[in-house]
């Protein structure tokens, strides 16, 4: 599953790891502002790892969790969803703006397989610096460089390099910074 292979979403311990995400997605999702010590120790328990100072608004919802990597200073607001049936890669210094989705999990086109339940997911690296805004989408497959803005709205289909600003369905580079 996490190699790119297709594999059955039923599997036992597949169903059991997702209901474990379930849990603690809902613990934290429950707590209170006030309970910044607990959100962080239910976060070091749901990812597979943190780079530290690492804050999530909740609602929050993921597949797994232990697929999930972020750096130093993470931060995303309310209503992130984060589908890691492969590695999801976030770098220092990043920030998600409320409704972001980032989705590893996808199906096959052919709708004989598809329709079989088979799935395969494609990893999704986010390099150092980037703000992703107000409900975008990054798809299966994709890395985004250092330094780079994602407008709000934008469905991120393909990878884009370092010091851009991208936006649009499907995003496209609007303008190159200094980085």
């Amino acid at each position: 599953m996490v190699g790119g292979l297709m594999y059955d979403p039923s599997d036992a311990e597949l169903t059991e790891l997702r209901k474990r995400a379930r849990l603690l997605c809902e613990a934290y999702n429950s707590t209170s502002v006030t309970e910044e010590e607990r959100r962080g120790e239910i976060l070091k328990e749901l990812f597979g790892g943190i780079g530290g100072n690492i804050k999530i608004e909740p609602s929050f919802y993921c597949d797994y969790g232990g697929n999930i990597y972020v750096g130093k200073e993470f931060y995303a607001n309310f209503n992130c969803v984060i589908l890691d049936v492969a590695r999801v890669e976030i770098g220092d210094n990043c920030m998600l703006a409320p409704n972001v989705g980032i989705y590893t999990a996808t199906h096959p086109i052919d709708p004989i397989l598809r329709n079989g339940g088979r799935e395969y997911a494609k990893p999704v690296k986010i390099g150092d610096n980037c703000w992703l805004g107000a409900g975008c989408i990054i798809n299966p497959g994709v890395t985004i460089g250092n330094n780079v803005v994602i407008a709000s709205g934008a469905v991120v289909t393909k990878s884009f390099p370092d010091n851009v600003v991208i936006g649009g369905v499907p995003a496209k580079i609007i303008k190159k910074t200094d980085g």
